[in-house]
């Protein structure tokens, strides 16, 4: 039987003594520790810094929203929030008003539209840039070496669904930090021993608050929120009824989690009148009509595998290789994570339970867009994606003969999912409009920006695994070639990403919709927007147009309204743009701009 020592692990195989360590005298050790603290410290230190500095290198050609309506939607949300004009965005999606909280300081600075942007920017990098500590505690939780877990929290931190999404307005900037916080948090309440004494009281009271108040925060930010609140619950009432924790632990834990929530329905109740004066779409419709139907069903699940896919691709099959794991631990839990059996199995069966919920629910809002992006998604999963990794880097460091079984695991997941999504997709993959920005990862696995190639990105992703498997199986440099490789991988997807679909996505949108030059903007104070003007180009025009409150009307039934001071109306193909007013521009109005783009056609109309 071998007795090589598994890579990343802490303890010898058994049978194997430790080699003798010399034990240093009293009065060095406490200076040893000191010593050794400030180096982590300082590594902390410089490694967020340096997570930071590449965000924003990444987002640094940033400057108008183009993953819209989402960026739009919180961006005007973050201006309604600190009374500034309306946005009419009526039926469509309820942005929520958590994440623009956190943009709201961008107004003591400046009220340029870009420089709001910008702003935004930063607090995504500093708060995404957090997943570095938080990443190398969940590893350490996985009982991974502390200097692999530093090093390997890197590569999560590079991961796409972290650094990618860090570069928009977006709540999926800072989703993931707060669901591997949530997770740490509820892990420290759930697991900590009784307390024997008050201050071992506070603490613990402190990770149950401080869990319920981020899962009440994510719950303010996005609807994906509200399945960690009720998954954060359910573990709660189950740690109470199995006398893990106190009910008095527990109902304060209930108690801070329900204030949080009203609070963050309170704020998006708040934004509702502002920006949907005649309604949203109504999703949860859509959830209500498949859950009632057979078609419904199979619509939901085969979306859903189709996430479960992209994860495991995205990740070169280390998210499938967790996520097997954790579900493994469900069955089979052994008394991991530094806790009994049952614990860990009910935060394995919490992690399991997101996953599944998160992919479902999502899939049963989201309406028939025509669009690849319906069948394979990755957005919608990032949020929990670097708990998977995490996961899974540990079973690869530490899981010794286990790996080949966990590797072969994962592979056949991802194959199976593919079959799925073959299956449900067929030619819709290839017939359906393709979106580069929904396709980061699997764009570089494949080196193909125009299209979607199903198979040879499944193709890769199984090869990266299987180099993963084989590098952990090396003696000594295994841990590192893997993190090399993982980096290299991870790092190449975001900056070809954010060349070959972010940058170009500016500059087109920016071309098709920037009328600074022609139209004093300042001066506007009110834009209305012909319904029939292409939905991204109305939104770019709210957004250029910062200072003024924006509302929509449809030229076909209703003449333009003549009480603002800007109109947007479609350009008819075979006509001048002096003829795209309705029955004759009224007097004082004149043309100020107007584009024909690929998007939609436009004129510009302001008062003399």
């Amino acid at each position: 039987m071998s007795t090589r020592i598994p890579a990343g692990s802490d303890t010898p195989p058994l049978g194997v003594a430790r080699p003798p360590v010399a034990s240093p005298g009293r009065d060095d050790a406490p200076r040893r520790r000191r010593g050794g603290g400030r180096r982590w410290a300082w590594l902390f230190m410089l490694g967020w810094a340096a997570q930071v500095a590449v965000r924003l290198w990444l987002g640094s050609g940033q400057t108008v929203p183009v993953a819209t309506p989402d960026e739009s939607g919180y961006l005007f949300a973050a201006r309604v929030l600190t009374g500034g004009p309306d946005a009419d965005m009526s039926y469509g999606t309820v942005y929520r008003g958590g994440y623009p909280l956190l943009l709201t300081p961008a107004f003591w600075i400046s009220d340029d539209p870009v420089s709001v942007y910008r702003f935004a920017l930063v607090v995504n990098a500093l708060i995404s840039a957090a997943m570095l500590p938080l990443a190398f505690q969940l590893l350490r939780l996985f009982q991974v070496r502390k200097r692999w877990a530093y090093v390997f929290a890197h590569v999560t931190v590079a991961l796409p669904c972290v650094l990618f999404y860090s570069e928009f307005a977006l709540t999926d900037a800072i989703l993931p930090v707060i669901l591997v916080g949530w997770l740490l948090l509820v892990h420290r309440w759930l697991t900590a021993p009784a307390p024997a004494g008050r201050r071992a009281a506070v603490r613990v009271h402190l990770a149950g608050v401080g869990a319920s108040l981020l899962v009440a925060y994510a719950y303010a930010c996005h609807s994906r929120g509200a399945v960690l609140l009720v998954a954060h619950g359910a573990l709660v009432v189950v740690a109470v009824s199995c006398r893990w924790r106190s009910w008095r632990a527990g109902a304060l834990a209930l108690l801070a989690a329900a204030a949080g929530t009203a609070a963050g329905m309170l704020l998006n109740a708040s934004l509702l009148p502002h920006m949907y004066p005649a309604g949203d779409n109504n999703l949860s419709g859509n959830v209500v009509q498949r859950l009632i139907e057979a078609r419904g069903w199979a619509w939901m699940l085969s979306l859903a595998t189709g996430q479960v896919w992209y994860q495991s691709v995205a990740t070169g099959g280390v998210a499938a290789v967790g996520l097997v794991a954790v579900a493994y631990a469900v069955v089979r839990p052994g008394g991991t994570l530094a806790c009994s059996p049952g614990r860990t199995r009910a935060l394995a069966l919490t992690v399991v339970g997101i996953v599944a919920a998160v992919a479902l629910a999502t899939s049963a809002a989201l309406p028939v867009e025509y669009r690849v992006g319906n069948y394979v998604y990755g957005r919608y999963l990032a949020t929990i994606t670097p708990v998977l990794f995490a996961v899974g880097v540990a079973v690869l460091l530490r899981g010794a003969w286990r790996v080949p079984a966990a590797g072969a695991a994962a592979a056949a997941l991802t194959v199976g999912a593919a079959c799925v999504v073959q299956w449900y997709a067929g030619d819709l993959l290839t017939q359906y409009t393709y979106t580069g920005y929904d396709f980061p990862e699997t764009s570089f696995l494949t080196w193909d920006w125009t299209s979607f190639r199903l198979w040879h990105a499944t193709l890769t992703g199984l090869v990266l695994l299987a180099v993963a498997v084989a590098a952990v199986r090396l003696r000594r440099r295994g841990p590192l070639l893997l993190a090399a490789v993982l980096t290299v991988v991870a790092v190449g997807m975001s900056v070809t990403a954010t060349e070959r679909i972010a940058r170009p996505l500016v500059r087109d949108e920016t071309a098709h919709t920037d009328i600074r030059e022609s139209v004093d903007l300042r001066a506007q104070r009110s834009i209305a927007v012909d319904w029939n003007v292409p939905w991204t180009i109305r939104l770019s025009h709210y957004y250029w147009a910062w200072w003024s409150d924006g509302s929509v009307f449809d030229a076909r039934w209703t003449p333009p309204p003549q009480n603002v001071d800007l109109v947007v109306l479609a350009w008819p193909k075979d006509a001048p743009a002096e003829r795209s007013w309705p029955a004759g521009a009224p007097p004082g109005w004149h043309v100020a701009d107007s584009r024909r783009t690929i998007e939609g056609d436009w004129v510009a109309w302001t008062r003399s």
